[in-house]
């Protein structure tokens, strides 16, 4: 990609898209395009279309997507396939249209089966039933990434899909209704130990900055304390879902960004699939660190960031999701690019991030 390029990154105010952007303009990109949802609807097909017309993108980053956690997979199944199947639909079918030179499409690895072998290779991809919680959008994903490698197969164009593992970092969303595992645990957490310190004034700014189903830091603490406690945060303990027995991987996204750029700048579809075969097939790669840990310890490593002294707990009725999901990241090291922050550096730093 020439320094000057029209870049657009779809999602740019978002956890992956905002650090794909500051990656970009580190190493000189000048011509980054964003929209955000209020300037442009992307399931909002027309829009889409007189975007493209008029901005005329070189190469696009689709990291716009609708996401959340367990308990919002489980909750709103319908939204998650619908909305993430239109907005690949949209931008994959304009990047096409318009001749962007290389797209990249950020899947992710609940793409693969529920019972995948460890550590999930690539050539895992519909091999078996997928995890029930996510499965709607988990085939959002995998349709996606099958039309970036179906363009690539029929018109020759240059579509990279990338399937990053869980993602944590600067912009995460720590909503307790919608955000993911660890920034979920990092904010109840937080809000627990300042219960257990009696420090209100630390719980009134936490929710002023996010508030929750319309309590913020205004609220009176007789709505602001039986709201924390439907989230499992009380002062004397917080009590998150699950048996904290699965295991998972976490990858800091300002790193995600860094593997993506260099993905875009020095590798094409041409480098990703075998050569020679009948069958092209299973040619996203994967992002991650190959490392894992387990909810239960992730906890205490979250706990000794905050310095929360106060009982953690868990409730196993409440469901586990997939009991381990660890990459195999093989394929993203032979193309060139290695993690570096490990879990321990990454969750200090988010925590001393979350408390700014």
């Amino acid at each position: 990609m020439n320094k000057d390029a029209k870049i657009y990154v779809a999602g740019h105010r978002g956890l992956v898209g905002s650090a794909i952007w500051n990656n970009l303009q580190q190493k000189g990109y000048t011509h980054l395009i964003g929209r955000t949802h209020q300037e442009l609807d992307l399931l909002d097909a027309v829009a889409v279309r007189e975007f493209f017309d008029k901005e005329q993108p070189e190469y696009v980053f689709l990291a716009a997507a609708h996401v959340g956690g367990i308990m919002a997979n489980s909750r709103f199944r319908a939204d998650f396939i619908y909305r993430n199947l239109g907005i690949q639909q949209n931008v994959i079918g304009e990047s096409y249209r318009h001749n962007v030179r290389k797209l990249m499409f950020l899947g992710s690895t609940c793409i693969y089966p529920r019972d995948a072998r460890q550590p999930m290779r690539e050539e895992e991809l519909l091999t078996a039933p997928l995890e029930y919680t996510n499965e709607p959008y988990a085939i959002a994903k995998i349709a996606g990434l099958k039309m970036c490698e179906s363009f690539n197969l029929q018109y020759g164009t240059n579509y990279i899909a990338v399937m990053p593992t869980n993602l944590y970092g600067p912009q995460d969303n720590f909503d307790l209704e919608n955000s993911h595992v660890l920034p979920a645990m990092i904010r109840k957490i937080h809000l627990a130990d300042c219960l257990l310190r009696g420090d209100e004034k630390a719980v009134r700014t936490d929710l002023q900055a996010r508030p929750v189903v319309g309590v913020n830091g205004s609220s009176s603490m007789n709505e602001i304390l039986p709201l924390l406690q439907r989230y499992g945060i009380t002062a004397e303990e917080v009590s998150l879902w699950g048996t904290g027995n699965p295991l998972r991987e976490f990858l800091w996204s300002e790193e995600m960004a860094d593997a993506c750029v260099f993905l875009m700048e020095h590798r094409d579809f041409s480098h990703l699939c075998p050569s020679a075969t009948m069958e092209i097939r299973n040619c996203h790669i994967n992002i991650g660190t190959g490392e894992e840990i387990s909810i239960r310890d992730l906890s205490a490593l979250i706990a000794q960031a905050i310095g929360y002294q106060g009982r953690i707990t868990f409730d196993s009725s409440k469901p586990d999701g997939t009991m381990r999901k660890l990459t195999d990241v093989s394929k993203l090291h032979a193309l060139g690019w290695k993690h570096r922050i490990g879990i321990r550096e990454g969750v200090e730093r988010l925590v001393h991030w979350y408390r700014m």
